[in-house]
């Protein structure tokens, strides 16, 4: 493959959809996802294929859709109209699935955020979405509840697995909503939404800790999946999906939720955590043949003690994106299991992945080449292409780009230039075609595959009584994934800091999700050093 060639930096991107593509869904008048990825399996004559598993349940695609038409139905009911935001706050499980499509069939807009943080986060993301409905589930509502009662926006909420406490809170069980919608005629069809109406809500990290949230219309998933998921991973009909990342992130709302549905594939959740043993069990019970993975989880299997028995031979693809692959890491697992992994990268900006190796044409240590609908440029500070095999920021173009990030103008012009957006990620790009990744932009860290602002791991160890200062960075841990990293100056009579690290790190978990607290710790006894304007200079620690 040749580089491809630099495009003027607010040249209109000509939007060619390469074929084999259902161009006929994504150039009609009217596109509604809900229809494009569910309703298609039950006009194909896959009612009665299993679609979803979890456990020792299953579902049909034919009884998922009749569920997901009587909450629509219920949504109506209750008020919620086109365009109006969803919050979905829920573990992987039937409800999630429901809960999307239904949304999306009424025409409004789906957010989705991790089930597993703390109230205040909460408070922040629906104020900040203005949403008019939440789903989220029993475990949840002792983190939730209050500033559910407390937004101005919401209509209702609707409870997974605690139908007596959602009741107690005046809130509405989500199989009560079920049986009303059943018994309801304001189930009037899928809404008459088209390509360039709004979708969903992807949220991206940014350096201070509040997350913003880019906004995507039906079109945007569509493209990806017609691009990246047919054309590069290649779901079948025949796949069984399994994923480490949960539902909420739109990592696997695609690779675990959206890209099977497309071919009539099936999916298989869990609820709990994606450790080693959890993803072999799983492997053992379901015989996955696509693995959605981060790197951390890959490596975290070679090491089980159970790897050398295990039998991964019903897998034949797996994929990673999130955070690096370290290429030892990748040929490692391949060795041992002789399946692909298909590292690749995305973003919420562009909803997906649109940089990956193929099946049978890993670059170890590579990122791989474009997916085909997608073009690239490297470009240095002054926004000019680089020479090939030089470093820049990579600007990437295609049918899957974001409206803006919601509430923040300054930020949009940033990132989002004609039908170019310029990432924070700096990559070069050899005589190949091949894009290698050099590094993040900032300082964002990416932990599991999820941003993490230090910032916010900061500002809650520095509540700390034992803490006088501090700063946290990128460590690489002995299998070259990056983890969190913190430098601490211990507070004046503390003695011992090494002592305090547990407790340290249990105060970081008991405020923010667990992924994010510190794995590592540095003890310093002078300050920190600082820029000229007093800031902690972080690229000197790190």
């Amino acid at each position: 493959m040749t580089v491809p060639a630099a495009a003027s930096f607010d040249a209109d991107f000509p939007l060619h959809l390469p074929d084999p593509v259902d161009a006929q869904a994504l150039e009609a008048d009217r596109l509604n996802l809900c229809e494009y990825y569910l309703d298609r399996n039950i006009r194909e004559g896959r009612g009665d294929k299993v679609a979803v598993r979890m456990g020792g349940q299953e579902r049909t695609y034919g009884e998922i859709h009749g569920r997901v038409r009587a909450l629509t139905a219920a949504l109506r009911e209750h008020g919620i109209r086109e365009e109006d935001r969803v919050l979905i706050v829920l573990p992987d499980g039937f409800e999630f699935v429901e809960a999307w499509f239904a949304v999306l069939r009424a025409g409004a807009v789906f957010a989705m955020v991790n089930p597993l943080l703390k109230a205040k986060d909460f408070e922040y993301y629906l104020e900040y979405t203005k949403a008019s409905a939440v789903f989220t589930h029993g475990s949840v509502l002792p983190e939730i509840a209050e500033a559910i009662r407390g937004s101005r926006f919401i209509r209702n909420a609707y409870v997974v697995g605690d139908s007596a406490g959602a009741r107690a809170e005046g809130f509405t069980p989500f199989e009560e909503a079920i049986t009303q919608g059943m018994e309801s005629s304001a189930d009037d069809g899928v809404a008459p939404t088209g390509p360039n109406d709004l979708a969903g809500w992807l949220f991206t990290s940014g350096s201070t800790g509040e997350p913003k949230a880019c906004v995507h219309v039906q079109r945007d998933f569509a493209y990806a999946t017609e691009t990246y998921a047919l054309q590069v991973a290649g779901y079948q009909e025949s796949d069984v999906c399994l994923s480490v990342p949960k539902l909420f992130f739109g990592y696997a709302t695609g690779t675990n939720l959206m890209f099977p549905f497309r071919v009539g594939a099936t999916v298989v959740l869990f609820e709990g955590r994606a450790t080693a043993d959890e993803i072999l069990d799983q492997i053992e019970a379901h015989r996955p043949t696509f693995l959605t993975g981060v790197p951390t989880l890959f490596n975290n299997i070679l090491r089980s003690d159970r790897t050398e028995t295990a039998d991964l031979s019903c897998l034949r693809i797996a994929l990673s994106a999130g955070e690096a692959l370290p290429q030892a890491l990748y040929e490692s697992w391949k060795s041992r299991t002789g399946v692909d992994i298909l590292d690749g990268i995305g973003s919420a900006e562009m909803f997906h992945i649109y940089i990956s190796n193929r099946p049978g044409e890993v670059v170890p240590g590579a990122l791989g080449t474009l997916v085909p609908g997608y073009d690239a440029q490297i470009v240095d500070p002054a926004g000019h292409p680089v020479a090939p095999g030089e470093p820049g920021r990579l600007r990437i173009a295609g049918g899957s780009t974001a409206l803006c990030y919601w509430g923040d103008k300054a930020k949009s012009n940033g990132t989002y230039q004609g039908a170019w957006c310029t990432t924070a990620d700096v990559f070069r790009c050899d005589d190949q075609g091949v894009y290698w990744y050099v590094g993040r932009g900032d300082d964002l860290l990416k932990v599991s595959g999820i941003w993490v602002s230090p910032l916010e791991i900061e500002n809650v160890l520095q509540s700390h009584d034992a803490v006088h200062e501090c700063c946290v960075v990128g460590r690489e841990d002995d299998a070259g994934l990056v983890k969190a990293h913190a430098i601490v100056v211990c507070a004046e009579g503390v003695s011992g800091c090494e002592q305090v690290a547990d407790a340290l790190k249990a105060h970081v978990k008991e405020r923010l999700a667990p992924y994010k607290y510190p794995r590592s710790f540095e003890w310093r006894t002078e300050p920190l050093p600082r820029n000229d304007r007093g800031k902690v200079a972080r690229k000197l620690l790190s």
